[in-house]
Order: structure tokens, then sequence, then C-alpha cells
């Protein structure tokens, strides 16, 4: 018989065993394992409400194994008593002892034959009245229950007296029933048949059913026919309803069917919660085999509440997955939070690495978890990227040696100090204070103190204040490293990492969220701004020429903004986010950074000043003079191309110094005018001969400059006078204007 209710059978199996000259048959029934209750009960040792809520739950599924035997299959057990009644691993009650059931013979009305063929297994103690006269024909009479509900009423009295019946008038002996379980308990017991109650009303009707205990099972049960709003509302409740009921039923029977659960999609999120919360009350190595599997499952489901309950509450058992489980099963599906849509779940991703990262190989933070993050540093959050810088900071001890070369100074100084959200540059900050043993003293004195002393006259006061504890940090690392140097002792003078200061043993905690409290790029406006002006340093004009301004350019405005935008896929085969920037000279296509070609290296030497004066030009768009010069004595001397130059450039060159810069990296001229004039450097050079200088000038497609000046006068202005673009009275000058715009047309500019 399949029921939930009534002891499973497995399987059967026959032997024959010699027994002297005669062969035994015996047949084995194998069945689910289970625990007399008797001994259940004992081992539970339940007492007051706990007790009543446990029995009244058991007497409801005994209660439906004799409705279903009676009412629906028309059969009669017999036996019901407490021998009759096992317990299984989940604390389920199940009716078991068929070797009396027989079916109901209610048709055969005037039969004397017994209708139960091994009555006499049945003990006296539990046989009514009908049954013990042996009056067949009054019991074909009765209800099909009326047997078996005189045997519920057995049960009831041996569980809440606490000890086995031993004669039927015991059963008058009503001290130990529940009130609310008395009036049902006499009429199972009623001395005429016919009006026993019937099991299935005593399901329906008892108030003894009625508690937290039953409802919450029940409800569970039918988990699946409920609502979103129904199961909303019951797992918010179920946590503190949990905590009241008995424990070891609890562990043993809820725990299991919630599992089942959310494992099968039944249950909502919430109810994750609740499992957790069951599952801590677990000893380790049964929350690694009951609870463990379960959440594993979760990880790979598609609906985004689960996604972000896991998140929120992984360090309740991030600590109990095993490392080959993380890195296979896990990292996997929650690493799709990391370009997930959606913030929250974005900053929850990031915040679980904490608890990951540990058990994570190296090939997957090399290759996998550094790329994410490379992409969350420019996230168009501010908190999370600020997060980021935290997490990086929180796991570079599980990185190797090279990679921490690679990323930590790159992530901490191209990108956090450089954010235009204050908390974002000073947890780049405190992550280089933290991260401070793993650098080189080159590292520290040429990358990390000069983008930390920048920011010590930061807009924000939080900022300024971390910077210089910073760069006194880094200044005693130098300190020492020279101390060392001066000792000899050069070997001791590599290791260039000191002790933390106790103030920042706890720096790196997580910044505000980005959901719940301020941090919109927008809020942040005016901070931009502020910063990105202040971080630019610009040397004089007249200091051109000295080479120890190249660290002036600090954080232009524009790599401030490129900084909301997240930077461009790359091809290198470097697989996390931080390319490698080398120090000193590197050229731009030398290779690929992976998400870094959107800003420059601090470091980078700026190219010489005159070499800086030709491409600032180059970049300058060309602006023709709107009027021709009127000079009608300039037209007519076409061998002074430096007074010409210094007419159309006036307005935009930087005067000229005194004294000629020493550092000049192209050959001068033979005038010694153009050693005064910082534009004769890209200029074109002076023709040898005032005459024949000019005239390949227009097709000299490679003299971008030589186009501008003016060309001496040739019979070839009258055409152009022709076409009326003259614009003075007299008509030499118009000839010559027209002729010069047309010269400069005609070779691109």
């Amino acid at each position: 018989v399949r029921h939930p209710n009534i002891l499973s059978f497995l399987h059967s199996t026959e032997a024959e065993v010699p027994d002297g000259p005669a062969i035994k048959h015996t047949i084995y029934i194998v069945t689910e394992p289970v625990t007399p209750l008797s001994e259940k009960i004992k081992e539970l040792n339940l007492g007051g409400t706990q007790r009543d809520e446990y029995f009244a739950w058991g007497l409801h599924q005994i209660s439906k194994a004799v409705s279903f035997l009676n009412n629906d299959c028309k059969l009669v057990h017999g036996n019901v008593c407490l021998a009759s009644v096992v317990v299984t691993q989940t604390l389920d009650w199940k009716l078991h002892a068929f070797d009396v059931l027989s079916e109901f013979d209610a048709n055969n009305e005037i039969a004397s034959s017994p209708m139960l063929q091994f009555e006499w297994l049945v003990g006296a103690q539990y046989k009514p009245l009908e049954l013990t006269k042996s009056d067949w024909a009054s019991i074909r009479k009765s209800p099909p229950w009326a047997i078996d509900s005189w045997g519920l009423g057995c049960l009831i009295h041996e569980l809440f007296s606490g000890g086995k019946l031993s004669r039927t008038e015991d059963l008058r002996n009503i001290a130990s029933i529940p009130k609310s379980l008395l009036p049902d308990y006499q009429k199972l017991l009623s001395s005429t048949p016919s009006r026993r109650m019937n099991p299935s009303k005593l399901i329906d009707n008892s108030e003894f059913f009625q508690n937290k205990l039953v409802e919450t099972i029940q409800f569970m049960e039918v988990l699946n026919l409920k609502d979103s709003v129904e199961k909303d509302s019951f797992f918010r409740k179920l946590p503190n309803i949990a905590e009241q009921l008995p424990r070891e039923i609890v562990l043993k029977k809820l725990l299991p069917v919630l599992a089942s659960a959310l494992e099968f999609g039944s249950a909502a999120a919430p109810a994750l919660t609740v499992l957790l919360k069951m599952g801590s009350w677990l000893p380790a190595d049964q929350f690694s085999t009951k609870v463990l599997p379960t959440i594993v499952k979760l990880f790979a489901s598609n609906d985004r509440a689960i996604r972000v309950s896991l998140l929120q509450h992984i360090d309740q058992f991030g600590e109990s997955l095993a490392s080959q489980t993380v890195d296979e099963q896990v990292f996997p599906h929650v690493a799709t939070g990391f370009s997930d849509t959606s913030s929250l779940l974005r900053e929850l991703t990031l915040k679980s690495m904490l608890v990951l990262a540990p058990k994570l190989s190296q090939r997957t933070i090399s290759g996998s978890l550094l790329k994410y993050l490379s992409k969350l540093q420019v996230d168009e959050e501010p908190a999370i990227r600020t997060n980021t810088t935290i997490l990086l900071g929180n796991i570079s001890t599980y990185m190797n040696d090279g990679t921490r070369k690679r990323v930590l100074i790159n992530a901490f100084t191209v990108r956090a100090l450089r954010d235009t959200f204050p908390p974002a540059r000073a947890a780049g900050i405190m992550a280089l204070s933290v991260t401070s043993s793993y650098y080189e003293m080159t590292e520290i004195a040429t990358r990390i103190l000069p983008n930390i002393v920048v920011l010590t006259f930061d807009p924000d006061s939080d900022v300024r204040t971390k910077a210089f504890q910073a760069t006194d940090q880094f200044l005693q690392i130098a300190k020492q490293h020279h101390e060392k140097l001066n000792t000899g002792d050069n070997r001791a003078a590599e290791g260039t990492g000191v002790q933390l200061k106790p103030g920042n043993a706890s720096l790196l905690g997580w910044a505000m969220s980005s959901i719940t409290q301020k941090g919109k790029p927008s809020d942040h406006g005016p901070v931009s701004t502020a910063n990105a002006s202040n971080s630019q340093v610009s040397a004089p004009p007249s200091t051109t020429s000295d080479t120890h301004s190249a660290p002036a350019a600090y954080a232009p405005a524009a790599t401030s903004n490129s900084f909301d935008q997240t930077a461009p896929a790359s091809a290198s085969s470097s697989m996390d986010g931080w390319g490698e920037l080398e120090n000193g000279n590197q050229e731009e296509n030398g290779s690929d950074n992976e998400g870094w070609d959107d800003v420059d290296p601090f470091e980078e030497k700026s190219p010489p000043s005159l070499l800086s004066n030709i491409q600032a030009a180059q970049k300058r768009p060309v602006v023709q003079p709107k009027q021709p010069i009127p000079s009608s004595s300039r037209s007519n001397q076409p061998a002074a191309p430096k007074a010409e130059e210094d007419a159309l450039w006036g307005p935009t060159a930087v005067p000229a110094p005194k004294i000629a810069p020493k550092s000049a990296g192209i050959k001068p001229s033979v005038s010694h005018n153009d050693d005064d004039d910082l534009w004769g450097s890209i200029a074109a050079p002076q023709p040898k001969s005032s005459g024949k200088a000019l005239k390949p000038a227009a097709a000299n497609n490679d003299d971008l400059w030589g186009a501008i000046a003016a060309p001496p006068p040739a019979t070839k202005a009258r055409p152009l006078a022709s076409s009326g673009r003259g614009r003075g009275a007299k008509p030499a000058q118009p000839k010559l204007g027209a002729q010069r715009i047309g010269r400069t047309s005609s070779t691109g500019m």
C-alpha cells in the first residue's frame, strides 16, 4: 500500500534454510529505516507544550493512515496501538503491523464466521467489547472504522500516560489526557460501535491539532499550491516560529522539507534565510551534508531574489564550502553578477569575493576575477569603485608576486587616486598603505609617493588626512632603506615593507552602499571639477627646457572624466584587467594594457621641450586670418619670412626669452633672429637665396608651414583679380591677398 503515513515497503525475498531433515522457508521484507515510537519518545525526551505539539502532529498522521484504510480501502487494521507505530528519520509517524489487516465484509451481515482471520494476535486490552465477545454480526453492522477508532483511543492513552496499556479499565483514567483532546478521546472510545468518531472527522474538527507545528508542516507540504503572497508571509514569520518549535523536530523534519522546496523552486527567496538559520543549529559535519548541497545548487538559479539572498548571507556558509566546489561550481555562477544591470547585485557580488577569494585557484584569480574587478573600478556607481579598491587591498595576499606587481600599483594610483569620488581616493591611499610590504623601494619613490603627495592638497579633508599619514609611512620606509644602505646591508635593503601602524589594521572596511546611501556621480560633480583643476601642476613658460617638470601633469581633466566610462576590452595576452605599465619611457604601441589605455601612467617621462612645442602646434587647429596684411611694403619684400611669421603667430606665440634654450634638438637657422623666436623651431627652414626659395613652395607638400608665408607678387594674380575677390581700392593689394588665400587652400591647409 502506497501512502505517506504507512510504512514504505521496498523489497522482499524468500530464502530456504535447512532445518534438520526439513527445509525452512523464510520471507524477508525490507522497509525504510524506522524506529519504534516508544523508543523515539524516550530519545527525544520532550515535555510541556513541545511534547503536546509533537504528539498532535504524530496523531494527525496516524489518523490519516487509519482513515485511508477504513474509508477509502474498506480495510480494517484491527491492531492500532503504540506498538504499531514507527518513526522515520525525519520524525514522521507511520502505521505498520498489518498482521491482522482484513477486508471489511459489510455485505454479509448474517455471516457468523470471523471477519479478522488472526484476531488472536491482538492483545485483550486493545479489543473493544464486541470484538472480545466475537460478535461478528454486530461488527459487520457497525461502521468500518469502529474497531480502529477504539484502537486510536488506546494509542492516545498510551502516549500521554507514558506507559503501555495493561487492561481495558485503565482507559477510564483521563487525568493525563489534554483538555482540548478529551471530547474526541471519549467519542473514540464510545461503548456503542456506531457512535464512535470517524478518524476523518478527528482530523478535520479536533481542536488539539490546531497548533503551530501542525500548521507549519501542513503549509509546507502543500507549498506548490500557495501563491507568492502567502509564501512570502509564511517564510517571513517562520524564523520566529522555528525558535518556539522543538529543535530536534525543526532540524530533522522542517529543514529537509525546506531544502527540498528551495531546490525544486517552490519556495521563495525569504526561505533561504530560514534555511541558513536552521542550518546554524546543526554541527559542522551535518551542515555540510544537509544544507550545503542545496546552497550550491541554488547558485545556478536564475531568480535574482535568490541570488541576492545568497550573496547577502554568504558569510554564514562561505567558510564551509570546499575550495574545489567554490572554484568549479560556485564562482562561475557568482561571476555573472559582476556584469549584471542591477547595481545592488554587482555590489553584493563584489563583497562576496572577500569570502570566496581565499578558496579560488591562482588561475581563476588572475584569469577571471581580476578582469572583472578591472571593469568595476570604472563602474558608474562610485561606491562600487571604492569597494573594488578596498577588495583589491584585502585579497592582495592571495595573489602571486607577479600578479601583485602588475596589478596593485596600477589599480591604486592610476585609477583609485585619480577617481572623482573622494572616498574612492581615500580607499586608494589606504590600500597602498596596507599593501606597502609588497612594493620595492624604486616603486615607492617613483610611482607611489609622487601620487600620494599630490593628494595632500585634495579638496576633501579626509583624503588629505590619509594622504599625510600614507606619506609619513612611505617616507619611513624610505628612511629605513637609506639607513640600511648606509650600513652596507644591501641585501636587507631590498625589503621595503614595514609594520603597519595599529590604526591601519582596520582601515579596509567596506565603503557605504551605492544603493542605500549617497554615491551617485551627479552628487559629486563639484568635487570632480575641483579635484581635476587642483591636481594639475604646470611649469612656468620660462622653464620649458627643464626636464624635471615631467611629473607635473598628474591627472588631466580628460583623464578624470574618462574614469566614469568602462575601459574598452583588450586582446592582450594578460588575462586580468591591469596590463603591465613599465617605469620610464614606454611607446604607446608597444603593448596593449587591457583597460589601461585610457589613462596615462604617472611616471612616464615627458619629451624634450622643443618637441613638445612641435606636438602642441600640430594639434592646434590652423586658423586663417580673416583679412590680408594691408602693408604694401611687405608685399614687395618676398625675402622676409621672419617678419610675416611674427605677424601671423604673434597673438598666440609665447614671448621670446632673452636667452636661447640650450637644449634645442633642431639645428639652428642661419639667421640669428630666429633664435629668439619660439616658433622658429617648427617653421619652414630659411631659404639660402631670397629669390629662388619661394618658387617651389607650393609644390612642397611636406612643408606644412611654408604655405603661410606670403609669396612674391607675380603676373598670375590677374585671373584671381577678375574673380572679384579684391578688398581694397588699389588693385595690387586685393590681388596679393587673393593670391595668398588661393595658395593656402591649394596646399591643403
